[in-house]
């Protein structure tokens, strides 16, 4: 199946979700016209990455967030992925009234070739702080405009039930315990949006590394669990913070398969042979012939590490 990954550049603060739309749907059809069946979107790809800044007005936080979808600006997506017969996955802030309370998640979504939504991810993994961090060159708070996700890490039959997608947002990448979950549901693609700073805000780390621990992660992930993954930033100098590229397309052996050169609006296509995923499932990582899962309790039992007591008084 031919999927692409379909990097935005930059979104500013004072561009239009219409505008950021406008950009997608160029995409999407250039992607459908070259046969194209599944296209990534990032992680709040209609929007600039609004967590840098600490704001205190609600109403101004809440015009980055959607209360329904499609909603009348991104409409035009859903109908172009009718009109082609090309799926997608798009990241937005969502806004939502549940049980009785209003709940603010970063919410990613995948639609079918006939315009419709089959499933909903909201991310569990938030990084990041709560608190004004008034030394840092920006904020990260996610842990303060989003409730943690609460849907789990499901996975959804797709395209005819030929194949099964499952998704997921930026850190949630880096927590191995978020592909084991759906590889333990056969998932054999997942869609993974992502907006990730150029700089680190707690300790000084070259933009080099910051890339290399994302392709780690991608391709490590990849392979353990037999999987195509298809990650897509949203880049370059963003309300000028930096952030980086490097959208990847990468195979169930763990390797890059296409990859984003720029920083700008960029298409990267591969036509992913789904049979590649079905060897190393059987062939390697077997989990029904080689998981022992009475000896991983303390993954589900604690939360952080804890190290033994010391045996010298």
């Amino acid at each position: 199946m031919k999927v692409a990954a379909a990097q935005l550049g930059p979104i500013h603060r004072a561009d239009s979700k219409a505008s950021a739309v406008k950009r997608m749907t160029a995409m999407l059809r250039e992607a459908a016209d070259s046969g194209c069946r599944f296209v990534v979107f990032p992680e709040l790809a209609l929007t600039t990455f609004f967590p840098r800044w600490w704001m205190t007005d609600q109403a101004e936080i809440d015009r980055f967030f959607e209360a329904q979808m499609p909603s009348p600006e991104t409409l035009p997506l859903f109908e172009l992925a009718r009109e082609k017969k090309v799926g997608f996955y798009l990241g937005y802030a969502e806004l939502i009234e549940e049980e009785g309370k209003t709940r603010r998640f970063n919410t990613s979504i995948l639609v079918g070739p006939d315009g419709r939504i089959v499933g909903k991810y909201r991310k569990v993994h938030l990084p990041g702080h709560s608190d004004h961090l008034p030394k840092a060159p920006f904020q990260h708070l996610e842990k303060r405009y989003f409730d943690v996700g609460n849907l789990g890490f499901n996975v959804w039959r797709m395209f005819d039930e030929d194949i099964v997608m499952g998704q997921c947002i930026c850190n949630d990448r880096r927590w191995p315990e978020t592909f084991r979950v759906m590889g333990l549901q056969g998932v054999e693609m997942v869609a993974l949006g992502y907006n990730t700073p150029t700089d680190n805000i707690y300790f000084e780390e070259p933009p080099y590394r910051r890339v290399f621990h994302h392709l780690l992660s991608v391709q490590a992930n990849a392979y353990q669990n037999g999987t195509w993954i298809v990650a897509t930033a949203k880049a370059g100098k963003e309300d000028g913070f930096g952030m980086y590229g490097a959208s990847v397309i990468v195979a169930p052996t763990g390797e890059i398969a296409a990859q984003a050169m720029s920083e700008d609006d960029e298409l990267i296509m591969f036509d992913a042979d789904l049979s590649m995923g079905e060897s190393i499932r059987q062939n390697v990582f077997n989990f029904a012939k080689h998981r022992r899962p009475e000896h991983y309790k303390l993954i589900t039992e604690r939360v952080g590490a804890e190290p033994p007591p010391p045996t010298r008084k």
